[in-house]
């Protein structure tokens, strides 16, 4: 089976529902635990590799600060750590887009971690505490997850491979 899909433009409308979807499952209680993927990060660098153009740094940057006042954190450290983040998908969302999903997935792993990394240390410039061995495993789980986000986000893109003249696109 030949799984080459046309896609349709993305709506600017399903873009927005997925990044507010995405920060309301940062927002349940389960969100701040241990080994729970920031999916706010994860929708950021599938919309930056997939529409960097629609989905940028400004964008980012303003969920960063929503983030930063949802989590009570020092004001800015997600934003940077999002702004960062889109900056490094966009640079190579040409390239990881010609890979298969799993292997994208291997491509966003870094990404992440250096999003985590990077409020990692102003987390220790700040408070001077170290988090436990488990903190990088979000990054993990984001990227174990990127197969199923990117067949989820583009699901109403997707064109059919069968055409129906019935149908007008």
């Amino acid at each position: 089976m030949n799984n080459q899909y046309i896609l349709l433009p993305a709506s600017p409308l399903f873009i927005a529902f997925s990044l507010i979807v995405a920060f309301v499952l940062n927002l349940m209680p389960w969100g701040q635990m241990v080994g729970v993927p920031d999916f706010v990060a994860l929708a950021l660098v599938f919309w930056n590799i997939h529409q960097p153009r629609k989905v940028g740094i400004s964008v980012a940057f303003l969920m960063g600060l929503l983030m930063d006042v949802n989590e009570a954190t020092l004001l800015g450290e997600n934003a940077l750590a999002y702004t960062l983040l889109s900056y490094f998908a966009i640079m190579i969302h040409r390239r990881v887009l010609w890979f298969p999903l799993r292997t994208q997935a291997l491509h966003v792993l870094p990404l992440m971690l250096l999003a985590q990394a990077v409020q990692l240390v102003i987390q220790l410039l700040v408070t001077g505490k170290s988090p436990d061995w488990f903190y990088f495993s979000e990054s993990l789980v984001s990227a174990l997850l990127w197969p199923v986000v990117s067949l989820l986000l583009l699901a109403p893109q997707r064109r059919a491979v069968n055409r129906d003249e019935n149908r007008p696109i």
